[in-house]
């Protein structure tokens, strides 16, 4: 589940991780009353004013309908003004965000972190995720902060480090060191970042983070050590642990039809294909779908039904995949072994005649326990459904359908 940069700095505070303050807002109005409280706090007539949505390159991006980017420093209230008009509800696009966008529907009123001070401002880059390879978590970090760090990774590897910490203990204090000493801090910044980076990676385990990435790490022109933004997913798995963490859910940001898929509990993923696919077991899901691409056809969606198929849950499933204009065809393939053949075919015979008139062709392969009764179910059904026992008289079926 991924978090907005308001959301996940809030957590972050609570682990005593210093982050940019500000204020969420959901209007115009709003935004003006968060940048004069910020102002009385601060005493700095700047602010900083970023879109809130779940993509990265805000700064670099744009609003649609407006031109103004995702991320602004306001000088005055009446800047404040003008930027949060345009940028709440404007569709914001960016790299990661594909030309389609998002719909900005809060923004962040943030303080300015490049006051002055006696020493030199400087922005790193941080984040802690899991290395499969290793088996064990890692700290990515370099001293090339800020919007471009994907060109730092392409073209100039060697300056990212990486710091490996064994998931089944903390981050030792000569790691967390050896991180301020690879950054160049000394003096108050380097213990500053010391407890920064060992406060960071306990919220990363105690939330359950799947990733948290800080870009830019900051450091003040005052030693401070500053998260000005955030990027965190929590497992969805753990979530059961953090029932706080699951109501700041934010279901605007994500798919409508993996939204509801979900609340049929139906594990869903739309992709760009022409054959839908309906599959119970994720690793039959995926043969699946390397079958569909084999036979020439492109699979739509990844759909699986889980191994108790019923009546509602493919019904369910039909409405989800009839909703994507570009399916030419659905394809049913079904594993026999918790849940009988006969059951499915059943299931998908009265689903059928509850949605009406399905426009586009249905192949169903049904194999394992009573695969012989399921065929013959669906074949005297009287529907436009052609059954299949084996996986390649199914692809031949898709092949027909989609030539």
């Amino acid at each position: 589940m991924n978090l907005h940069e308001y959301q996940a700095k809030e957590l972050l505070k609570k682990y005593n991780v210093p982050v940019q303050e500000g204020i969420a807002c959901s209007t115009v109005h709003e935004a003006e009353e968060a940048y004069r409280q910020i102002k009385g706090q601060t005493g700095n007539s700047f602010a900083v004013i970023k879109a809130q949505i779940h993509a990265g390159g805000r700064g670099k991006g744009a609003i649609k309908e407006t031109g103004v980017n995702g991320v602004k420093v306001a000088k005055n209230i009446d800047q404040v003004t003008e930027f949060a008009k345009g940028i709440l509800g404007g569709t914001l696009v960016t790299i990661q965000t594909g030309p389609a966008g998002k719909v900005v529907n809060k923004i962040l009123v943030a303080q300015d972190m490049y006051y002055d001070g006696p020493s030199e401002r400087k922005e790193f880059y941080l984040s802690i995720l899991l290395d499969r390879t290793k088996k064990q978590n890692v700290i990515m970090y370099s001293t090339e902060g800020g919007m471009n760090i994907e060109d730092v990774a392409h073209d100039t590897p060697e300056k990212i480090f990486k710091e490996w910490v064994h998931p089944g203990g903390p981050l030792q204090g000569f790691q967390a060191r050896k991180i301020a000493f690879n950054l160049g801090l000394s003096g108050e910044a380097f213990k500053n970042c010391v407890k920064f980076v060992t406060n960071l990676y306990n919220a990363y385990v105690s939330l359950d983070c799947g990733m948290l990435e800080i870009n830019p790490l900051f450091k003040a022109a005052d030693d401070k050590i500053i998260a000005v933004d955030c990027k965190m997913n929590i497992d969805d798995n753990a979530l059961m642990r953090h029932p706080d963490i699951a109501n700041m859910r934010d279901t605007s940001e994500e798919d409508p039809t993996e939204v509801e898929a979900g609340n049929h509990n139906l594990n869903f993923i739309k992709l760009d294909g022409n054959v839908g696919c309906m599959v119970n077991g994720a690793g039959l899901a995926m043969a699946t779908m390397d079958m569909i691409q084999l036979s020439g056809g492109q699979p739509a969606n990844f759909l699986d039904v889980g191994g108790t198929a019923n009546a509602q849950t493919v019904e369910a499933g039909f409405k989800i995949i009839l909703k994507d204009p570009n399916v030419k065809a659905i394809l049913i393939n079904i594993f026999g072994g918790i849940v009988r053949c006969d059951r499915v075919a059943a299931g998908v015979i009265e689903a059928y005649k509850s949605i009406g008139n399905i426009p586009v062709p249905i192949i169903v392969r049904l194999q394992g326990t009573n695969a012989e009764e399921a065929k013959k179910l669906i074949d005297e059904s009287g529907l436009k459904v052609q059954s299949a026992i084996q996986l390649s008289e199914a692809a031949d079926l898709v092949k027909k359908a989609v030539a």
